[in-house]
């Protein structure tokens, strides 16, 4: 492993821009929120704006924000592969009118959540010393399944420099390797530019079927798709812990780790119901953590900050998306924890964190709570909403520069999603020829702000 901490090494977080077709058209079996709203009117424009507000803000606070684009929708290219012909005004016509579920699907905003774009290791971590970039096959859902080519072709052109980058492919699109990303992946360390553990969490044994799974919603994530990203990013085995998540919560609706478990360097934060074996899951960790090398004028003990059940039960933290958050190491040493205003709505969570604010023993010791109101409605919060990296300086500069927030890139940004974003989009909406025309000029304009090239198939 190749120790980089001589250098700064920050983490940045890259968030998912909202796409022009953001809409309500409930996709996403096992997650309640999606299937709640499904139907309801969207506001794209909200949607983008709440999204860029929070990377505005975290910039602002001093942290490295970036952004990534979303994709082409609707999805002309599949649609064809799907066998709708002729001009793409008639293979979208066609497709309204024989399948409209399917029309749905192929004009789903849903690369907004970038957590589940890829898995990254940082430098410190894999043997060849770079930055390791899996996209997500999401092979559980259609409409999430036919983003991976695309994510790829966004995180090559973000991070292009083959020095410090290392890019593979999706894992191949079959359940027995369904992989989610970086939802259900977390990193500690005590230092970003030290190695760290690398925290894997699983759903099911794909191969091993005597392992109790959920029985009222999928398990998307399988322990053989985070082995085999962990071998491709060629990490240390001694530095990986693998997890199965407790299959009761998955049935209650929690569709990925990250809805019930957060980490952050040297804390975690979860819910006591988070894991298969939970103590023994702590005891891994803690074992792990602590063997790691480390400077004798530094050094974080390794927290974990567990809720009850009778203090936050899964059904709040479901609700107001509590663990769904970000975790932000302050320079003073303490923790920002980022949520969602719905925290503020529901009196036990609040209380929850109010309590913790005021408890010296926690880690965790600043809030900011964000109106991501549009987003959350289809069931992603601040932690779905961006893509942990971690970065030296030679890697930061070698990262596409136009794709990191500051002053002006917010501004363009803001001006661009008012030039092209409706107030209002129903899924009769997604007929609308207009809306392809609509889409196709602003996600080319947008590759020209970000310098990204032709990474959109209506450009090729």
């Amino acid at each position: 492993m190749v120790n980089q901490s001589i250098m700064k090494t920050i983490e940045a977080n890259f968030d998912g821009l909202v796409g022009p077709t953001h809409n309500y058209a409930g996709l996403s079996r096992g997650n309640r929120a999606s299937i709640h709203h499904a139907g309801k009117v969207a506001n794209p424009r909200e949607a983008a704006l709440q999204g860029l507000e929070k990377m505005r803000a975290l910039s602002e606070l001093g942290f490295v924000q970036g952004v990534l684009a979303p994709q082409e929708r609707p999805d002309i290219a599949i649609l064809r592969r799907l066998g709708f012909t002729g001009s793409d005004l008639r293979v979208l016509a066609d497709a309204a009118e024989q399948m409209p579920a399917v029309l749905a699907a192929c004009c789903s905003a849903s690369s907004m959540w970038s957590a589940n774009a890829a898995t990254v290791s940082p430098g410190a971590d894999c043997a060849d010393g770079k930055v390791h970039f899996t996209p997500a096959n999401l092979i559980n859902k259609f409409h999430r399944s036919i983003e991976h080519d695309v994510t790829g072709k966004i995180l090559k052109s973000t991070f292009k420099n083959p020095d410090h980058f290392m890019h593979h492919q999706a894992l191949p699109a079959n359940n027995d390797f369904g992989d989610e990303g970086a939802a259900n992946h977390t990193r500690f360390c005590h230092d970003y530019g030290a190695q760290g553990v690398e925290f894997f969490v699983y759903g099911r044994e794909a191969f091993n079927p005597q392992v109790i799974s959920p029985q009222k919603y999928p398990a998307r994530q399988s322990l053989e798709a985070s082995q085999a990203i962990a071998r491709l990013h060629q990490l240390d085995p001694t530095r990986l812990v693998f997890a199965q998540q407790n299959p009761a919560v998955i049935d209650q609706g929690v569709f990925h780790n990250d809805v019930i478990a957060v980490g952050n360097r040297n804390l975690l934060f979860c819910h006591e119901q988070a894991f298969v074996g939970q103590t023994a899951v702590y005891e891994s960790l803690t074992k792990a953590y602590g063997s790691l090398g480390f400077n004798l004028d530094f050094h974080l003990d390794f927290h974990i900050v567990e809720v009850a059940e009778q203090q936050v039960s899964v059904a709040q933290a479901i609700g107001s998306y509590l663990f769904n958050s970000q975790l932000l190491s302050l320079e003073d040493g303490g923790t920002m924890i980022v949520v969602p205003s719905e925290c503020e709505h529901e009196p036990a969570v609040w209380g929850y964190l109010q309590g913790i604010l005021n408890d010296s023993s926690c880690p965790i010791t600043d809030l900011k709570v964000f109106d991501l109101r549009q987003s959350m409605n289809n069931g992603g919060g601040p932690a779905c909403l961006r893509l942990r990296v971690v970065l030296n300086e030679q890697e930061l500069a070698a990262t596409n520069q136009q794709c990191l927030i500051n002053d002006q890139r917010i501004s363009s940004l803001n001006n661009w999603v008012k030039k092209h974003y409706r107030d209002h989009l129903s899924e009769q909406d997604l007929a609308d020829p207009l809306l392809l025309t609509e889409s196709r000029t602003a996600l080319d304009e947008l590759t020209q702000i970000l310098d990204l090239g032709s990474v959109y198939p209506f450009q090729n």
